[in-house]
């Protein structure tokens, strides 16, 4: 990897920290707190979000038809999310070891916290549940599998991807025969 390169990632980096610091701010504009990774907030805005609430039955009947009609076809997609958190999970658990790779740890992405929220109904809790379940899955499912590229074929794509996982940085260059061998040996060598 050049310094170039190794530079970028650096300041990425130290961005991705600072959007994070914004968060933070507005968090404290907020008068929200995070005690053992807990949301705790101050009673006159627990009271705000109290009032604020809007009624399930208010919600429903608020719905577009459509969006009652495909809520079906939403939530059937939790089976194949169910099955891909146990084998993926099974596959670390088993593999991870034997390529010396890092477990991957489920609670650094998949967060259930929103349905604390007291503005939300109870199906909006449940909606919200339901959205941190599959994209934290995602997330977590992303995280495994850039591990596993990163140790099997840690090259980068000829053309540019549209996201990629936080290892596709380190890959060797598309053509760079040397650079991948290389990285596959660093790798392999250090388990």
């Amino acid at each position: 990897m050049s310094d170039k390169v190794k530079t970028l990632i650096n300041k990425i980096n130290a961005l991705e920290d600072e959007l994070e610091q914004e968060f933070q701010q507005r968090r404290e504009e907020l008068n929200i707190k995070i005690e053992n990774g807990r949301a705790i907030f101050d009673a006159k805005l627990e009271r705000q979000h109290q009032e604020l609430r809007v009624g399930l039955r208010k919600y429903v009947a608020g719905a577009r038809r459509m969006i009652v009609l495909t809520a079906p076809f939403i939530y059937a997609v939790v089976i194949p999310f169910l099955l891909l958190d146990l084998f993926v999970t099974v596959y670390q658990a088993i593999c991870f070891p034997v390529y010396g790779l890092q477990k991957v740890q489920r609670r650094d992405h998949i967060v259930f916290d929103r349905h604390r929220l007291r503005y939300l109904n109870a199906l909006e809790k449940l909606n919200c549940t339901y959205c941190a379940y599959g994209n934290g899955l995602m997330s977590y499912v992303s995280e495994i599998a850039g591990r596993t590229e990163s140790y099997w074929c840690p090259i980068k794509h000829a053309r540019r991807l549209e996201t990629a996982h936080r290892q596709y940085p380190r890959f060797a260059e598309f053509g760079d025969v040397e650079g991948y061998r290389a990285l596959v040996k660093a790798t392999r060598s250090n388990p």
